[in-house]
């Protein structure tokens, strides 16, 4: 039999050139048509969605300063615990059409209606439309990608530029220039403005593919690995050497770290901490190995509760056509461009799946929607270089092994939620089985039932999937931990994103909905109006509060002070003024100090502080971190007095009250 990976499908003309069968641009528009639909149908419902990134884009689309730094207010006191870059895009946003749900939302989605459309280009080039057009199906129901195409996380801006990352990586393994692997190295490196160090997953993987399968000299392949090394520093380098070399005092204070410092940010809580577990001013994790907070470690990792409905319903298949590709184009010559993108996209899945299974420190399930474009391409290209050689026992008894295994895996994962669309088990389980038995039977079948066995092999293959993507996108998401699919999963986190830590903070809002109404949704409101929300969920505060903090505003630096981002994010969306955030995120970064705060009250720039919800210094915080903001809260209490305003205990910072005995 002729090697499945042994010619391009054209190889003289492996894009555009060739002429698509008629079919293939009105099924091109409608896979790009009902993605977009699917990541936009009632996205209003979602309000702000995870608050403290909306609150971040609202000071950035009043500050330029806030919008470079990416600081979480406008009055540039603390930066988020990201670098900035989906920032920008949602701060421009707001910019031009005001803050609301839909500038900072759609911006999302179409980077994952983008992102769809590249891979099928990618795939589409060595493979043909029909792969490409699975694999952006596949991407594009994956459930964990709904869920954050249609959420204001970094992820979907770093998801779609490591997809043109290795457009470009494909275009440069064909013909061999150097602008390729510079344009490659330059969008991960974009992608670390994203999401940091995550974003580098994929570079080991590229850089030995193209070393290994580039059409040029190897002298030449080491300089343009190279060269696309020196783009993705350069890249990424820029924006952080200049936040290191701005003074401290010109600039907001490094969010997440424990010494104001970006490289500590980026090598130590979004970096290296967070595969070994040691994230000073973390929430806490867990030893390798261990049940931590952020779950056991190992290899079924991407495949239990709380990771496994959300990207894992077609992985085995992705898994099995890898090694059977790999295997049956073990002979092609070395720069066959079809095997070449197969080691690509396999590299991607298997070093950024490893890295998730064995990661102790924070990780959380949405973060598996990087290997969302991964398993589409190899699902894709699977699925149609084997079908295309199913004459061969080497060809479909790999597919019936990948059929029979989706189908038995889809089955297990619906079974996790019992109640829900019960009937969808056993169906997917029967047609799944029964596409698998025609499959390794032989072309006996295929005679008679070709185009009936293909069929029924698709759809009980994304019948899980899609009805999962469904339900999470008619579904409203809030909070700082969204999870996708029904509720009772078997995980440790709610259906709708907020985490079961042995119960909610204290203080904390878990469970909000926001308001919206029609297809489309329409309502911007964080969880349930009062209150100022806990540490993983932004409130919507009371009008009487907002009425309040609105009054003589522009008197004030800042028109109230709370401890934690989440309980400031609410406040500030819903005023449009800057609040500090004391300790940022977690409030367990060691900033203001209380010399700091008592020169800002002193100054008049603090009009209120506002007792939250959150954990003073943060439940993962050492003793230094927590008397931070727990040393501010004493010292307002004992020098203030208290009221209530909207459920709230107010502290007003400007009155001159004598210390309380």
């Amino acid at each position: 039999m002729t090697a499945v990976v042994d010619q391009p499908v054209d190889a003289a003309a492996p894009d555009a050139k060739r002429r698509d069968p008629r079919w293939v641009r009105p099924s091109l528009a409608g896979l790009l048509s009902v993605t977009g639909l699917l990541y936009l149908w009632q996205l209003g419902s979602s309000g702000y969605a995870n608050g403290f990134y909306a609150a971040a884009a609202q000071a950035g689309s009043t500050s330029w300063k806030a919008f470079f730094f990416g600081s979480f207010d406008g009055s540039n006191f603390i930066t988020v615990d990201k670098t900035p870059a989906s920032l920008w895009v949602m701060g421009l946003s707001a910019r031009i059409f005001g803050v609301n749900t839909w500038s900072l939302l759609v911006p999302q989605a179409l980077e994952g209606v983008a992102a769809v459309w590249l891979l099928y280009l990618t795939v589409r080039r060595r493979f043909g439309p029909a792969a490409g057009l699975i694999a952006g199906a596949v991407m594009a129901t994956t459930p964990v990608a709904v869920l954050m195409f249609r959420y204001d996380n970094p992820d979907s801006l770093l998801v779609l530029l490591l997809v043109a990352s290795a457009y470009a990586m494909v275009r440069g393994l064909e013909d061999g220039r150097t602008r390729w692997l510079v344009l490659a190295g330059a969008l991960v490196g974009f992608g670390f403005l994203a999401k940091m160090l995550q974003a580098v997953l994929v570079l080991p993987g590229f850089a030995l593919v193209y070393l290994y399968a580039a059409p040029v000299p190897l002298g030449r392949r080491v300089r343009q690995v190279l060269a696309g090394g020196a783009a993705t520093v350069v890249a990424a380098g820029w924006w952080v050497a200049a936040v290191a070399l701005i003074p401290a005092s010109d600039r907001p204070y490094i969010g997440g770290s424990q010494h104001n410092s970006i490289l500590e940010l980026t090598l130590g809580y979004n970096g290296f901490g967070r595969l070994t577990g040691n994230e000073t001013g973390s929430v806490g994790g867990g030893p390798p190995g261990g049940g931590g907070r952020w779950g056991s470690t190992g290899l079924g990792r991407m495949f239990n509760g709380e990771f496994g409905g959300q990207v894992s319903w077609l992985l085995p298949a992705a898994l099995v056509f890898l090694v059977a590709l790999l295997y049956l184009g073990r002979r092609a010559p070395r720069t066959n461009g079809q095997r070449a993108q197969v080691l690509l996209w396999g590299s991607w899945l298997v070093v950024t799946g490893l890295t998730f299974s064995f990661a102790a420190g924070i990780i959380h399930p949405y973060y598996s929607v990087a290997l969302a474009p991964a398993i589409g391409a190899l699902v894709g290209i699977g699925a149609v270089a084997l079908w295309r050689h199913r004459g061969s026992v080497r060809a479909r008894v790999p597919l019936a092994v990948a059929l029979a295994a989706t189908a038995w895996w889809s089955a297990h994962l619906l079974g996790r939620t019992p109640d829900w669309n019960p009937a969808l088990r056993g169906v997917v389980l029967a047609v799944g089985l029964l596409a698998a038995v025609a499959v390794a039977a032989g072309p006996a079948w295929w005679r008679r039932a070709g185009v009936v066995v293909a069929v029924a092999a698709l759809a009980a293959g994304v019948a899980g999937p899609v009805a999962y993507a469904i339900d999470t996108a008619t579904t409203p998401h809030t909070g700082a931990i969204p999870s996708a699919g029904p509720s009772g999963q078997g995980n440790g986190f709610g259906p709708r994103g907020f985490a079961r830590f042995g119960g909610p903070p204290p203080g904390g809002a878990f469970g909000g909905r926001p308001f919206g109404g029609g297809p489309f949704g329409g309502g911007a409101v964080l969880g349930p109006p009062g209150g100022l929300g806990g540490l993983l969920d932004t409130a919507t505060p009371s009008s009487e509060l907002v009425t309040a903090l609105k009054q003589n505003a522009s008197s004030y630096t800042w028109v109230a002070a709370t401890v934690g981002s989440n309980s400031a994010a609410g406040v500030q969306l819903a005023t449009g003024k800057p609040v500090m955030a004391i300790g940022g995120f977690n409030g367990s970064d060691p900033t203001p100090t209380l010399a700091q705060f008592q020169a800002f009250v002193r100054a008049g720039k603090v009009h209120y502080f506002l007792a939250s919800g959150g954990r003073g210094g943060g439940p993962g915080g050492g003793p230094g971190m927590a008397s931070t903001s727990q040393a501010i809260t004493s010292w307002v209490q004992s020098t203030f007095s208290s009221t209530t305003i909207g459920g709230v205990t107010v502290y007003d910072l400007t009155a001159n009250v004598q210390p309380q005995q």
